[in-house]
């Protein structure tokens, strides 16, 4: 069998509130309201703790910039300011820790994809950065979770087994759940999120020996068109 698993990004593979501080004050910025940005910060605090049922940080400081009466122009420029600042120390994020070893480890056993709805401004160079840009197979912007990543698991589905690892339930994991793959949740929401999940953990890295664990299983796996048993021949 041919193995696959798809990574998320933001959330996943970068970790830090970061890039979601730089939205916030990409909307103050444009706005002009000096409060916003502190107003921000106790939304992606509170999100943080659980006060909140926002899917993400983004998410978090989105909903209080409509509630402000921000529009959508306003914010999807916004958030555009904020990955073109992407790994710089106004937009700063950290990967988990020994992710390069993890990844060529991991690659030994499994097709390695990643796939984000962020664009893909600084993604690639930060990537480069960390010495993990070639440790995947594929990668995907600009998906369009969670209909965008359907089509994908279905192709990957078609080749062996899929583990889908995500910070967000229903952009990363719901769609691959409901097409029969198995899943891994990590970030804030781990341990407060009812959803059902094959694994779970606060951090990407502490999943790691259970993710090459569930790798090196999936590809022994025998292939289903090989181990048919042979229609009886006419006699």
């Amino acid at each position: 069998m041919a193995p696959t698993i798809l990574f998320d990004f933001d959330g996943t593979l970068a970790l830090g509130d970061g890039p979601i501080t730089a939205f916030a004050r990409a909307i103050a910025e444009r706005t002009g309201d000096t409060g916003f940005a502190m107003r921000a910060e106790t939304a992606l605090a509170a999100f943080t703790t659980g006060e909140t049922d926002a899917r993400d940080g983004y998410d978090a400081v989105t909903r209080i910039a409509r509630e402000a009466g921000v529009g959508a122009d306003v914010i999807s420029a916004s958030y555009d300011d904020s990955r073109a600042l992407l790994g710089s120390s106004e937009a700063a994020v950290d990967s988990p820790e020994n992710l390069p070893a993890f990844l060529e480890t991991l690659g030994t056993h499994a097709r390695l994809v990643l796939a984000t709805n962020a664009p893909g401004d600084g993604i690639t160079a930060l990537l480069q950065s960390w010495g993990v840009a070639e440790a995947f197979d594929a990668v995907h912007f600009t998906v369009g979770k969670p209909a965008g990543l359907v089509p994908l698991i279905r192709d990957a589905l078609a080749a062996g087994p899929v583990l889908a690892v995500g910070d967000i339930v229903e952009n990363d994991l719901a769609p691959a759940a409901e097409l029969g793959a198995d899943t891994a949740l990590v970030g804030a929401t781990f341990e407060r999120s009812t959803a059902t999940a094959t694994m779970r953990g606060r951090s990407l890295a502490d999943l790691y020996d259970q993710i090459i664990a569930w790798a090196a299983a999936a590809s022994r796996l025998p292939d289903a068109s090989q181990t048919s048993t042979p229609a009886p021949s006419a006699s």
